[in-house]
């Protein structure tokens, strides 16, 4: 297998922003089309509450909507109030002779923009890659099969990112990670693998945690990184860590869920220990950058979470009492924030 502390010889991160922005356009032809959104917000700019109230929309995906379209330079954001930008103005304003909805109107019936007008309007996520036979993505993988597939991919993202992030990060005085909702345990087995005094457990609830143990041995890490079966959304995490990584996993959940695990996390790390979060990240004003953008809506139309702006992050991390913040970047968009608790 590859070696975990061995970068590529080439950079994939095109490869990985074609993916992860699959679904960005459809969101574009619903709110061009569905909503005609910019010709309301050209007449009377209206901050996101009024926006979600004008159009029937729900709060989460309609801030992943608006963070889309200000990346996409489309809409501006000035004292709380999103206003179009010129080149919404003229293309995308119906009355405009270079109006462009004519175009868009054509492809308005694919099936994932359907969705995400879904989601906006309900907040309920659609199924993983729009599979109408398929529970919802968190019931899924606890299903072998999806869950088994689900974390191949993962896994195989991991590999690279792993080793992206770990080769920036000052882990020396950690003795023991905490690997919440680690999928096959690369991340664990990656930091593992770049710092030979830490040890770790992954916790995972079946069938994940059989998965993971396979691939851990498969590795060759299973003197070093442990599985307990146990599932983060409920019950206290396992104490005895004075590291803990939550590695995109916090993206799949609205504020209150996320509020309630880094409150979990600071119970159970001792005094000292740290918290280390591994995503995409937006910039702090969530105006871009684009790629991870694009990386919400996807993860809207699917989970229940989005991309956070990292003083997002920041604001979550303080309330559960957490400080003495610190960024390190990673591969592909991604990158880690760090903290301690106080």
């Amino acid at each position: 297998m590859t070696p975990l502390t061995q970068a590529p010889a080439t950079d994939p991160t095109t490869l990985y922003r074609y993916r992860d922005a699959l679904y960005a356009e459809d969101l574009l032809i619903v709110g061009l089309i569905q909503l005609d959104l910019f010709s309301g917000l050209a007449a009377e700019p209206t901050d996101a509450a009024g926006i979600a109230r004008r159009h029937g929309l729900t709060a989460r995906p309609t801030d992943v909507m608006l963070t889309l379209f200000r990346a996409m330079g489309l809409l501006e954001l000035k004292e709380g109030r999103y206003g179009v930008t010129p080149v919404a103005r003229e293309h995308l304003v119906q009355g405009s002779p270079w109006y462009l909805g004519p175009y868009y109107a054509s492809l308005k019936d694919r099936p994932v923009a359907a969705d995400l007008l879904r989601v906006l309007r309900t907040d309920r996520p659609a199924n993983w890659g729009s599979q109408t036979d398929q529970l919802d993505w968190h019931r899924a993988m606890e299903q072998p099969g999806f869950a088994q597939s689900f974390t191949a991919a993962m896994d195989c993202r991991g590999v690279f990112l792993a080793q992206a992030l770990a080769s920036h990060l000052p882990l020396e005085s950690f003795r023991s990670l905490l690997d919440i909702a680690g999928g096959s345990g690369i991340y664990a087995c990656s930091l593992c693998a770049h710092f030979p005094q830490l040890k770790a457990t992954v916790l995972e609830k079946p069938p994940v945690d059989r998965i993971c143990a396979a691939a851990i041995q498969q590795r060759g890490f299973s003197d070093r990184v442990t599985v307990v079966a146990g599932d983060m959304l409920q019950g206290e995490f396992p104490e005895g860590s004075d590291l803990h990584l939550f590695s995109n996993v916090l993206h799949d959940w609205d504020v209150p869920i996320v509020r309630e695990l880094l409150a979990r996390s600071w119970a159970a790390l001792p005094a000292g220990g740290a918290v280390l979060i591994h995503d995409a990240f937006l910039d702090r004003d969530k105006a871009g950058p684009l790629h991870v953008a694009e990386y919400s809506v996807m993860l809207m139309h699917a989970t229940q979470g989005r991309c956070y702006g990292v003083g997002e992050m920041e604001e979550l991390l303080t309330e559960a009492g957490f400080g003495d913040f610190r960024e390190f970047p990673g591969g592909a968009a991604r990158g880690g924030v760090m903290a301690w608790k106080r």
